[in-house]
């Protein structure tokens, strides 16, 4: 006699074998994604977003000068020099307040550069680290 033929014992001792008719072949049950894709639609890509044209860097660069007052230099792209403190500014120029000298409102285009003036004296640098 085979080990697992009805009647015998089953591997358990007794319990009966488990391939009779109880037992129907399963398939593991997929779903097609064809179909799955039809039902959700047709799917857009995602554009990278644009990164904002406007940091408001320089905005915020140019109202921390004015509040405090600083000593600016600025260079011209004809290399002059121009020592000041920002008065005030806007889309296209900035006012600079001299001290002995006339107060000029120089065009943003015209200028090559600027820095703190007391980074050209050779004194520290102020702590904000700006």
């Amino acid at each position: 006699m085979r080990r697992y033929e009805p009647g015998n014992q089953g591997p358990a001792g007794g319990l009966p074998d488990r391939k009779s008719d109880e037992q129907v072949n399963r398939r593991l049950i997929r779903p097609n994604l064809s179909e799955i894709k039809d039902r959700l639609g047709p799917r857009v890509p995602r554009k990278k977003q644009v990164p904002p044209a406007e940091t408001n860097a320089e905005a915020f660069y140019y109202l921390k000068q004015m509040n405090s007052r600083t000593p600016m230099v600025v260079i011209l792209k004809d290399g002059e020099e121009l020592r000041g403190v920002i008065e005030w500014y806007d889309r296209a120029c900035i006012k600079v307040n001299r001290v002995g000298a006339p107060n000029l409102m120089v065009m943003k285009d015209c200028i090559k550069y600027m820095y703190k003036a007391e980074e050209a004296d050779g004194r520290p640098a102020s702590q904000d680290g700006i």
